[in-house]
């Protein structure tokens, strides 16, 4: 009988636009573990500067930005610079975004992620 590797869950950092109390605690309460920019000090950087840290501590960010996110994830391919991925979100009820959240973290690993862009309204 050989070992199943059990592959890495998704990590996830809030950018100051998703930071909500009930959606971080239903998260967690769930043991997925979350960071948020306030937690990490990161109250008014640039969007550039939350997809690099979120990056470099291996989260995906969880962001409505959408426009703007999409724009830092193909200028990232373009340059062939990787992050741990991008998740935009509509602003919907926090009970949507979680079931979405729910959806795509028992589908997909933190490796799936990697240089991704996921748009969170196709995990109806």
């Amino acid at each position: 009988m050989g070992f199943h590797l059990v592959p890495e869950p998704i990590k996830l950092y809030l950018d100051e636009d998703t930071i909500n109390r009930r959606l971080i605690k239903a998260l967690r309460s769930r043991d997925i573990n979350v960071l948020t920019a306030q937690e990490a000090g990161l109250i008014g950087v640039s969007d550039q500067e939350h997809l690099e840290y979120a990056s470099s501590i291996g989260h995906a960010i969880l962001t409505f930005n959408t426009r703007d996110f999409v724009k830092l994830h193909t200028e990232c391919v373009a340059a062939e610079r990787h992050h741990a991925g991008v998740i935009v979100s509509d602003q919907v009820h926090v009970g949507v975004i979680l079931r979405r959240l729910l959806k795509l973290f028992n589908a997909r690993s933190a490796a799936d992620m990697q240089s991704w862009l996921e748009y969170l309204s196709n995990w109806q």
